[in-house]
């Protein structure tokens, strides 16, 4: 079984919405888009580096293809023939074809589809972008490792990660490292349910016992 990635950059209250440019996603009013540009060193395009140096198909969802679609087949940046080569698999009930090389739509019970995608042989399936299709990956338990750039701005509003109906859940850190702008460059994995615990002390001090 193949494992899926997710690689975002985020915020630090949790934003992931238009990191590259501000025409990249102004859904919902979105005014501060490209708020990632200005913090990237050669830390970060290291380990950027060697998640796209091995071998990985792409899911994504629609506006995620379609920004991509858009730029990579023209472009000589580092990673563009990756991109250009990899498997995609687009999650879209709008499109009617993808025509970006080697891609595939999936229209149709979309976490069964990408449920299957894993049970099959081949590399590692990443996740760029898709804010929508991530959600639907959590809620059905998909994600393996979660691949985050944590930068150190407050964006306030905007599409989040982990949105409102989350599945509460534990994670692991694997790896983590700090660029020279100050992002925090960690990997977790889910580690199963979430466990809750207490401070409260199980008998109550005579202090609190005195203030009852």
């Amino acid at each position: 079984m193949r494992k899926i990635l997710v690689n975002t950059f985020l915020s630090l209250d949790g934003v992931m919405q238009a990191p590259g440019g501000p025409e990249e996603d102004p859904a919902g009013g979105f005014t501060h888009g490209g708020w990632s540009v200005n913090y990237w060193d050669d830390a970060m395009g290291q380990l950027m580096g060697e998640v796209m140096g091995k071998p990985f198909d792409l899911l994504l969802g629609r506006k995620t293809y379609e920004i991509f679609a858009a730029h990579w087949p023209h472009s000589d940046e580092p990673g563009a023939d990756a991109l250009n080569n990899a498997t995609k698999y687009v999650v879209s009930t709008t499109l009617r074809s993808a025509d970006w090389k080697n891609s595939t739509l999936i229209r149709d019970n979309v976490p069964e589809a990408i449920a299957r995608l894993k049970e099959q042989d081949g590399p590692e399936i990443q996740v760029h972008g898709s804010g929508n299709l991530i959600q639907t990956l959590l809620k059905h338990n998909l994600v393996d490792v979660f691949s985050l750039f944590i930068f150190p701005v407050l964006l306030g509003s905007g599409k989040r990660l982990f949105a409102d109906g989350t599945v509460p859940a534990g994670l692991r850190v694997v790896d983590t490292k700090t660029s020279t702008t100050g992002v925090i460059m960690a990997r977790y994995e889910p580690a199963g349910e979430l466990i809750t615990g207490t401070f409260a002390l199980e008998q109550p001090s005579e202090s609190e016992r005195a203030g009852a």
